[in-house]
């Protein structure tokens, strides 16, 4: 293996596992709540973002989502506390 694809693998690793946990989270969180991707985007429009009930799956699915739009989901969905421990 190159330098530089061994370098790009071992920098992708470590991420593996915070992008599951961020998944696991939102799918927990929709589960707690009885709510679909269907709900999950209405919910998300009252906040003024605009994503299809499969955009979110995808996006979810994939674990390729920011910050921002995990934040987001769990702010339309009302958590006001999470646990990260």
């Amino acid at each position: 293996m190159n330098k530089l694809v061994k370098e790009h693998v071992e920098q992708a690793q470590p991420y593996e596992a915070w992008e599951d946990t961020a998944k696991e989270l939102i799918e927990l969180e929709m589960r707690r709540r009885g709510i679909g991707y269907k709900q999950l985007s209405r919910q998300l429009e009252e906040l003024g973002i605009h994503e299809s009930p499969d955009q979110i799956n995808r996006k979810v699915i994939r674990k390729r989502f920011s910050a921002a739009f995990l934040v987001a989901c769990l702010r339309a969905m009302g958590v006001e506390n999470i646990s990260l421990i």
